[in-house]
């Protein structure tokens, strides 16, 4: 038996799969132009397609529980036509919320940090300061520039043991100064 528009509604409640295709090749224009209404903003022909395949599984698993004639059946389409695109809506939305909300949370993290690090290294000069000028130069050569014992010793003309003994001296030194610093913070 052929589906037309007389008998569509009863098939489609049997389960017939051509009640479904005559029933989607009959309302595919309107179902599509109410979704593309709500939808059209995001210029996501993805989205579209599938909100409107959404409409006729909704139709096909919810056709038992229509109960009226042709033109009560255009007005239910419609109607889940319209709240499947809305709830598309709403969606997009919370995800498009919730990626600005993590993008601000990650540059308000990025900008505290810069922050701290900033202050470190206010803090850590602050410490450098009170050496004398040689294990200064020592200590920025080694950690700043990360040049080797044996690159400083050459520059500075000093052994490389004690290049490695002046920065151990002057690493211990350095944590006292930043531990008392912390606490006088605090």
């Amino acid at each position: 038996m052929n589906t037309n528009n007389k008998n569509f509604i009863r098939r489609l409640q049997k389960g017939k799969e051509d009640a479904l295709e005559w029933t989607y090749d009959e309302y595919i224009p309107l179902v599509k132009s109410i979704v593309c209404k709500v939808l059209n903003r995001f210029e996501d022909n993805g989205v579209i397609e599938e909100c409107v395949n959404d409409v006729f599984v909704s139709v096909w698993n919810n056709s038992k529980k229509f109960k009226g004639d042709e033109g009560n059946f255009k007005r239910w389409i419609c109607s889940i036509a319209k709240f499947k695109a809305i709830d598309y809506y709403r969606e997009i939305v919370k995800k498009s919320e919730q990626a600005l909300d993590s993008i601000e949370l990650l540059e308000r993290n990025t900008l505290e940090e810069e922050i701290l690090i900033s202050e470190n290294k206010n803090q850590v000069m602050k410490l450098l300061n009170e050496l004398e000028e040689t294990d200064r130069k020592i200590f920025i050569m080694k950690y700043f520039l990360g040049l080797k014992a044996e690159e400083i010793g050459k520059k500075l003309n000093l052994t490389k043991s004690s290049i490695d003994s002046r920065l151990y001296r002057n690493k211990k030194k350095l944590k006292e100064k930043a531990v008392k610093f912390q606490l006088e913070v605090i």
